[in-house]
């Protein structure tokens, strides 16, 4: 907060903290916003607004509703309000909040940073097969609800979104960390469902 001239928040980070130990949340909680933390810090000179794409990282999943459809719109509101109230310029909040809607994975990236919160949060499709075995299940525990054969359609198509792109990652370090493995996960799960 100080990097960005803005005052330090316990109330937000308390209400952040509160929101990712929701107990319907299992794969999506602090420990994932704690994974995507680690990363960029070990690729964090590749940013151009590197504290805005950590403010993003933060709020990204802020909100998440299992049958909501505005999961990524709630959470950059918040996070635009957030920094609008504490006074922050209107185009880094607009960044922030843009960072946020690039993690829907649907939309066309228009910036270096889009693409580096994206890799960054996608990181999990590449990991090793135990880890990424229990991310799959972990899904599926926030989704218990959804009936399964409509669970399976979906969680399917989302997964082959990933493999029909030439590349799930756009830089060189995740590519070359992930690109490999995150393509075998998906196939192997798309075969289990």
């Amino acid at each position: 907060m100080a990097r960005i001239g803005l005052n330090s928040s316990l109330h937000c980070f308390t209400s952040l903290k509160e929101a990712y130990s929701e107990k319907h949340r299992y794969y999506h909680t602090i420990q994932h916003i704690d994974a995507m933390l680690k990363h960029f810090d070990r690729i964090q000179d590749l940013a151009d607004h590197p504290d805005e794409i950590e403010l993003a990282i933060w709020f990204h999943d802020a909100i998440y509703k299992p049958f909501s459809k505005t999961n990524e719109q709630d959470s950059a509101d918040w996070a635009f309000n957030f920094l609008k109230s504490g006074h922050y310029e209107k185009e880094g909040a607009t960044r922030v909040y843009e960072l946020i809607m690039a993690t829907l994975h649907n939309r066309e990236l228009k910036n270096n940073d889009q693409k580096l919160i994206v890799d960054i949060d996608l990181s999990i499709l590449g990991t090793k097969p135990e880890v990424y075995e229990k991310f799959e299940k972990n899904v599926r525990k926030e989704y218990k609800l959804v009936p399964w054969f409509l669970y399976r359609k979906k969680r399917k198509e989302i997964l082959q979104s990933f493999l029909d792109k030439k590349y799930i990652y756009h830089f060189g370090y995740f590519k070359e960390r992930f690109e490999s493995n995150a393509r075998n996960n998906i196939s192997l799960a798309i075969k289990s469902l």
